[in-house]
């Protein structure tokens, strides 16, 4: 009895559970079932795989992987260098992410701003004095222009610059109050003129820089930290108010030779409803550039808005005291006018 279970062990048998398997088993049993997991049985001296419960040990034998291997230095290259390309691309889309989000908070304040300046100047507001805390320097480039039978024969160039400290030439509209800015920025493009004999037009380009009154409130007042401001983001803005002056030329020319008396009259009646909407409707265009850098230089981006203003537009000289609103048709130096819309309400007629 003894020997026969002397050769039992020999031959490596034993009792264990294997894979869920509770059974009696052989060194070679028990191969192609790891074989099939990817693992290999073989003899390994002076260890004994202890079976469970009180069955005797086996064989000694261990588990290892079949066919397995770690990564070459080639591979490891390889996938270094897809890792590098993928890191290259997303580097290379982080500044074009930055810089949509730059522009688009650009043109956020560039619209809010926008709606503040277009109201002032169609509704002809005078007690915006925050704006004096935005605004460093407005100008007026004017040309002065002499005709004689419809041709300019004399033309004169003035630039008129306005700032907190300063106005130049010498003038005392300094950008001390919101009625000045508003006054400024309203100036019409055109403004005929006539002294006698001598006619001609004013042809006025106003331009303001200043620092946006939407954004960061780090920037805005009460600060006065000149770094601060500096940094601030800052726009050009160019205010053009031009009078309606679409409407058919031949229809205005009342002393045409040959024309019938009812013609005449269709004629009359058509130019006086143009003076009135000349006079009542004006079209305010809003360009703005941007971004004004410390040294003076304007950036490559530019917005314009557009709307028409119903009302006439009527103007006041600064003098002390100050002279108040009178007819357009009057005439000044320009320095020292301001121009206000006066809305109103303006209809055709029965």
């Amino acid at each position: 009895m003894m020997k026969a279970e002397s050769r039992k062990q020999k031959s490596g048998t034993g009792s264990t559970t294997i894979f869920g398997h509770r059974e009696a088993f052989g060194v070679r049993e028990l191969a192609p079932a790891f074989e099939s997991r990817g693992m290999r049985l073989a003899p390994k001296a002076g260890r004994h795989l202890k079976a469970s419960g009180s069955q005797p040990s086996g064989f000694g034998f261990r588990i290892s992987r079949a066919g397995t291997q770690g990564f070459t230095m080639v591979e490891i290259a390889l996938s270094l260098a897809v890792i590098g390309f993928a890191l290259v691309a997303i580097i290379g889309v982080l500044p074009t992410g930055m810089n949509v989000q730059r522009d688009n908070r650009e043109e956020t304040i560039i619209d809010q701003d926008e709606t503040v300046f277009m109201n002032a100047i169609r509704n002809g507001q005078q007690g915006l004095d925050d704006l004096t805390n935005y605004f460093v320097a407005i100008t007026n480039n004017v040309q002065e222009v002499h005709t004689l039978r419809g041709v300019a024969h004399q033309i004169h160039n003035y630039t008129y610059t306005y700032t907190w400290t300063n106005a130049s030439p010498d003038s005392q509209m300094q950008l001390t109050n919101g009625a000045y800015i508003i006054g400024l920025l309203s100036t019409p493009k055109i403004v005929p003129f006539a002294f006698g004999a001598d006619v001609g037009y004013y042809s006025n380009h106003i331009s303001a820089v200043l620092r946006s009154l939407s954004g960061p409130a780090s920037d805005k007042a009460p600060q006065t930290n000149s770094s601060m401001q500096d940094l601030a983001f800052s726009y050009r803005l160019i205010s053009e108010v031009v009078p309606f002056c679409q409407y058919n030329t031949n229809w205005i020319w009342t002393n045409q030779p040959g024309i019938s008396g009812l013609e005449y009259a269709n004629r009359s009646n058509y130019l006086a409803y143009l003076k009135q909407l000349t006079n009542n409707l004006t079209d305010v265009r809003l360009t703005f550039r941007w971004p004004v850098y410390p040294g003076g230089s304007i950036g490559n981006n530019r917005q314009v808005f557009r709307a028409p203003a119903n009302g006439s537009m009527a103007w006041m000289l600064v003098t002390n005291p100050p002279i108040p609103f009178t007819l357009p048709t009057a005439t000044a130096e320009q320095p020292n006018r301001l121009w206000f819309s006066q809305p109103s309400l303006f209809v055709k007629g029965p």
